[in-house]
């Protein structure tokens, strides 16, 4: 593995763990300037295939979202088609008349680069306004000893812990993935990637699950085996997925990589590819699956 590559994944770690722990607007605005670039690329891919979206528009109301989701995060899931109806009112008076793909890329790229990142935000959001110590909502555990010493994670903000634990699995799955398919992969997952190896899949949603599974206990979830197998299953599959998706879009437009942002990694895309599916699904199993399973 190249120097660069290793040197940018540990720098893009650091940042989005420091990001992480302070929540808040802090981890609002480092959300909201990987979308920001993921659009950037997600219209030059676009823009490939001879498409004209709304890209300008798109990206301000994507934006705004997250502000929203920062705010009031009831508020979000009204946006989305607010946005959609906007972005095809601004499409019907251009000079040039939009076609369907026109409109179609766009409030695909409303959907895919900015409306499921919100829900990181809303994620993190979890029980964090009442523990807020910091300017801005943000946060900072103030007896790291403590709670590193009697492994009482639980103790922490729901958002800042399933976050992370949700960082830990996609990186447990991605370099699952990477090292058992590169020594022992055989096997071709999909035509879409054709690096990629059934055996490698399988690995990286195993590690995933195992993370998963020891977060789940640490954390105290309900039926911790159980809870943290489908978590687990569930991250793996989506990282795989959404990095699959991210290929197609590429193979689509005729490019290796999303961008050159990342030395070694290409562009944002191509590093938060893993991320893209994971958020919404991970929220609504914290929210609406674990509340089911606590015993009354």
């Amino acid at each position: 593995m190249p120097w660069s590559r290793i040197i940018s994944g540990i720098v893009a770690i650091a940042l989005a763990l420091v990001a992480v722990l302070l929540g808040g607007w802090y981890f609002t605005i480092a959300i909201a300037v990987v979308v920001f670039l993921g659009h950037q690329e997600y219209f030059n891919l676009v823009r490939a295939r001879g498409i004209v979206p709304a890209a300008k528009t798109t990206m301000f109301v994507s934006q705004i979202l997250l502000v929203i989701c920062t705010v009031d995060g009831s508020l979000a899931d009204a946006v989305m088609p607010i946005a959609g109806t906007f972005i095809c009112f601004y499409l019907l008076f251009q000079p040039k008349m939009a076609t369907i793909a026109d409109i179609s890329a766009s409030i695909m790229g409303l959907f895919y680069v900015g409306y499921l990142a919100s829900y990181w935000v809303r994620l993190r959001a979890l029980g964090s306004a009442a523990v807020s110590n910091l300017p801005l909502g943000g946060y900072w555990p103030p007896v790291w000893g403590d709670i590193l010493q009697h492994k009482n994670f639980a103790a922490l903000p729901q958002g800042l812990t399933v976050t992370m634990l949700t960082f830990l699995c996609i990186w447990a799955a991605d370099i699952g993935a990477y090292i058992f398919g590169k020594f022992f992969g055989k096997t071709p997952l999909s035509n879409i990637s054709p690096k990629k190896t059934v055996e490698g899949a399988v690995f990286g949603i195993v590690a995933s699950v195992v993370v998963a599974l020891a977060g789940a206990y640490y954390l105290h979830f309900p039926r911790f085996l159980f809870t943290g197998i489908a978590l687990g299953l569930l991250i793996g599959i989506a990282s795989l997925l959404g990095d699959l998706t991210e290929s197609m879009l590429k193979r689509d437009a005729g490019v290796k990589d999303s961008g050159q942002l990342i030395p070694g990694h290409g562009g944002i895309l191509d590093r938060t590819d893993s991320y893209i599916f994971t958020a919404p699904l991970v929220y609504y199993f914290v929210t609406l699956l674990l509340p089911l399973l606590v015993d009354k």
